[in-house]
């Protein structure tokens, strides 16, 4: 399988991929005459940010990232040098996670879902459905098995998206097998795209949106939909080697000021929470790469408990920072981009999962 892309096949430990996508300017912005302050080389992977309140001789903050994609940047393109390097070494056992960062309104559910139609819209889940599949049908020499879960983290609550109950609670639990993993959590064997498409859209209907003053459909939750791919092949003595890669593909809600979202009521208690998670995401990105720090606090949210393993874990990790281009927006894309920034320093150790002891291909 082609390893294109910015994962390489053999390095460890492997930092974690930084990647960042600048959406156009929106209409609103247009008609605002809002002036666009960012600058992106693809080339070089740089960004830089003009203060538009800075002294016109004060230099733009310049930052470096594995690579940058534009607003005219294409869905399948993006796909092809982030996604698809990860979903390639799931296929062979790794475990990976695609998780898309980024302020209320800049393209992360854009990013990972995308529209389905036309289908160059689709953004990396409906593209990562397609891609395991063929690959799948073109391998012959092994069996697979592929299961999918979906959940959302709402309100510091873990809820199955895919249960027929989703308000109730789950419990996190940890296992030395099989790491944090959500107790009862429904999980799917599927068989072909259109079988995970309808996973997909079964959950999307219990998933917590609300609209906010940056955004209609704001996403009030995080969300993480699970894939796990079993593979078997036969050696020559007749025993079966089962491998498992897990992929986690999550799209975080927004980190945004409430001032800014007219936040109130309901939507400001789900916005702290929101926050809170991210700062502790934050927390545990400050502490994996400061050398100093004994103490790594995943334990401080859900969400970190269950990003454990693909921050400085056994996991290949790509983030996308989402971030828009209009100068009133400088304050969130600066940190926004601070955040990126840090996290490229992560080192994860991935390993090739085999035999694992709840493999469903065994039955």
């Amino acid at each position: 399988m082609a390893t294109k892309g910015l994962v390489p096949a053999k390095k460890d430990p492997e930092c974690v991929k930084v990647v960042v996508r600048c959406r156009p300017m929106s209409r609103k912005e247009v008609e605002d005459a809002r002036e666009r302050i960012v600058e992106m080389n693809d080339k070089t992977g740089e960004i830089t940010v003009r203060n538009p309140e800075a002294d016109a001789r004060e230099a733009p903050k310049p930052f470096t990232f594995d690579q940058v994609y534009d607003w005219n940047s294409q869905q399948a393109y993006l796909f092809e040098t982030t996604a698809q390097p990860i979903v390639d070494s799931v296929l062979t056992g790794y475990n990976g996670t695609v998780f898309a960062y980024g302020q209320t309104g800049t393209g992360k559910t854009h990013t990972m879902e995308g529209q389905w139609e036309p289908p160059e819209l689709r953004g990396i889940i409906p593209r990562t459905f397609l891609h395991i599949f063929q690959q799948i049908e073109d391998t012959h020499d092994q069996n697979f098995l592929v299961r999918a879960s979906y959940l959302e983290i709402y309100n510091e609550e873990v809820r199955d998206l895919l249960s027929k109950d989703p308000k109730n609670k789950l419990e996190l639990k940890e296992d030395a097998d099989k790491g944090v993993y959500v107790k009862d959590l429904t999980s799917y064997v599927v068989k072909g795209v259109n079988e995970m498409e309808n996973v997909l859209l079964a959950g999307k209907k219990n998933r917590s949106v609300g609209a906010t003053l940056m955004n209609q459909d704001s996403s009030r939750s995080h969300s993480i939909f699970t894939i796990i791919i079993e593979s078997s092949n036969e050696h020559q003595d007749g025993t079966k080697h089962i491998r498992a890669g897990k992929l986690n593909l999550v799209d975080l809600a927004g980190s945004e000021r409430q001032s800014k979202t007219g936040a109130t009521g309901d939507r400001l208690k789900e916005a702290t929470k929101i926050n809170l998670s991210l700062s502790a995401l934050g927390n545990v990105i400050k502490a994996l790469v400061d050398g100093t720090s004994q103490h790594v606090p995943y334990r401080d949210s859900k969400l970190t408990r269950m990003l454990q393993d693909s921050l400085g874990g056994n996991t290949k990790t790509v983030m996308v920072a989402n971030m828009g281009p209009a100068d009133y927006n400088f304050d969130e894309t600066i940190s926004t981009l601070r955040y990126a920034n840090r996290a490229k320093n992560i080192k994860n150790k991935p390993k090739i999962n085999e035999d694992p002891k709840d493999a469903m291909l065994r039955e």
